[in-house]
């Protein structure tokens, strides 16, 4: 007789149920409930103007709070950096308290995109002396004379016998640009001004009003959300025989401040998408913030 084969061995009838219980315990495992998959979390970056870097941050705080989806990144630099920014692709939102120039737009049509202009606020370019200064009032002609030099001592504009001290933004500073076009040559385009070559180049917003409040001779210019107690605001005339006026929400929205200007942000071309969801929040909801930060919120049908 041959011998017979045992084809089921006690040993491996125990692999092969330890096998089925492991398989078992995964197949219970799939059956369960499925996790949800994280949510896919937007970067928007944002850059530019220094002006607007605090609104711009106080936009994205309230905004991610609201839409944890979203994470959003401020920072500032200039309007120039950020339009230069946006142009090379590098950011989808830039911020500009100018508006871009001939040349920025012809650089970003060349590269493949029409910029939008987006109006998100408004603001008042506030000139400020020392506390101690008893001039309160000046015309656009005098600041401008006062800025290119033909204007040297304060007491030519009603001041004390002491020198003028020139403050001024850099030149990648939007407010910078506005400033001159608008005030140093009187808003005319044959007008080839430049501020004094003394005129003292402050990199910040901060630093003309640290120089202001320690320096009685000091005149400089900034946003209205970035003047501070310790200035003195001089109220402002277009020209000798109109009225002068200080800088304040109400005389922007009626245009008798004559250094007003709106704020911008620009996409390359029509937003789409989250930063068409955030700039419509910006026109909207989030108009409620820009007053608290010493700005100006649009007018009601001119968003």
């Amino acid at each position: 007789m041959g011998t017979v084969r045992r084809l089921h061995s006690p040993r491996r009838w125990a692999a092969a149920a330890l096998v089925l219980a492991v398989l078992g315990l995964i197949g219970c495992a799939d059956a369960g409930p499925k996790r949800a998959p994280a949510a896919r979390v937007v970067s928007i970056k944002n850059i530019g103007s220094d002006t607007l870097v605090n609104l711009a941050l106080a936009w994205a705080e309230a905004y991610m709070a609201a839409h944890r989806e979203v994470h959003i990144s401020v920072t500032g630099g200039g309007s120039g950096t950020g339009i230069a920014a946006l142009i090379n692709r590098t950011i989808p939102l830039a911020n500009a308290s100018r508006a871009m120039s001939g040349e920025e737009i012809a650089s970003a049509r060349a590269d493949g995109f029409q910029p939008v202009q987006h109006t998100v606020a408004l603001d008042a370019i506030a000139v400020v002396v020392n506390l101690a200064n008893p001039v309160d009032r000046l015309t656009i002609p005098q600041i401008a004379d006062i800025y290119t030099g033909r204007i040297r001592r304060w007491s030519e504009v009603g001041g004390e016998d002491r020198p003028i001290v020139l403050l001024s933004r850099e030149s990648n500073s939007g407010t910078y640009v506005y400033f001159i076009e608008r005030v140093i040559r009187l808003g005319r385009k044959d007008n080839r001004d430049l501020p004094s070559p003394e005129t003292l180049l402050m990199p910040s917003s901060e630093g003309i009003s640290a120089e202001v409040r320690q320096n009685p001779n000091a005149i400089g210019y900034d946003g209205l959300g970035y003047v501070t107690p310790d200035q003195k605001v001089v109220a402002v005339a277009a020209e000798e025989g109109r009225p002068y006026v200080l800088p304040k929400a109400a005389t922007v929205l009626d245009g008798s401040y004559p250094i007003a200007r709106p704020l911008y942000m620009y996409t390359a071309g029509e937003p789409q998408g989250a930063i068409a969801a955030y700039l419509s929040w910006i026109l909207g909801e989030g108009q409620a913030l820009i007053e608290g930060l010493g700005f100006v919120p649009l007018a009601r049908g001119k968003k």
